[in-house]
């Protein structure tokens, strides 16, 4: 059977697309829903070209409620009955509540080779503790922030004269690889992590 899934962004959605376009032919899932935390998300134009129904839970009428955002973010997810949720690039840190709801079929792709940085501005952090690689990783969403099951993971080399800048855009190549990759297995129900040179 086909799972569906829901796709959660907060910007211009280019791990999105790469997930949206690799569900063809016999992949064992399709896309369901693209939803946005910002009507402004650039990615939700790109869903829409695609013909993937659409969504935008404002989180900013709820000014810091997050139980109500996240309850109305359930509401429209929930409409669509998606299988699995991939957050890609969505900007919002969920509560433990919203979390255990989807607990064991929502994914995250997260700028480093986790357990190293998690949270924010992974780049820079990598660069001035003078790592030789960084890279991204694909793990199960768990309450605490950047720590649930790794599903895969993929490297790339820090250059001499790497910004932060050009070292995101690097390990971004990377993630549209490796998100796809670790979908297609994860909606085939294997959860073994797989690791891309």
């Amino acid at each position: 059977m086909t799972k569906r899934v829901a796709i959660l962004i907060s910007g211009g959605g280019s791990n999105m697309v790469s997930l949206v376009d690799s569900m063809t032919g016999d992949h064992p899932a399709r896309p369901c829903l693209v939803l946005a935390n910002s009507a402004g998300a650039g990615g939700l134009a790109k869903a829409e070209a695609r013909g993937i129904p659409t969504a935008v839970v404002d989180h900013r009428p709820y000014k810091g409620d997050r139980q109500a955002f996240e309850a109305e973010l359930a509401r429209v997810i929930d409409a669509t009955e998606p299988d699995i949720l991939c957050l890609a690039g969505f900007m919002r840190v969920l509560t433990e509540g919203f979390v255990s709801r989807y607990r064991g079929r929502m994914l995250n792709i997260h700028p480093s080779l986790l357990p190293k940085y998690r949270g924010l501005h992974t780049h820079a952090r990598a660069l001035e503790a003078g790592d030789p690689d960084h890279g991204c990783t694909v793990h199960e969403v768990t309450p605490e922030l950047d720590e649930g099951p790794i599903l895969g993971q993929a490297r790339v080399p820090v250059l001499a004269g790497d910004t932060p800048d050009t070292l995101a855009a690097r390990v971004l190549v990377e993630e549209h690889k490796l998100y796809p990759t670790v979908l297609r297995r994860f909606a085939a129900g294997d959860r073994t992590p797989v690791f891309l040179p």
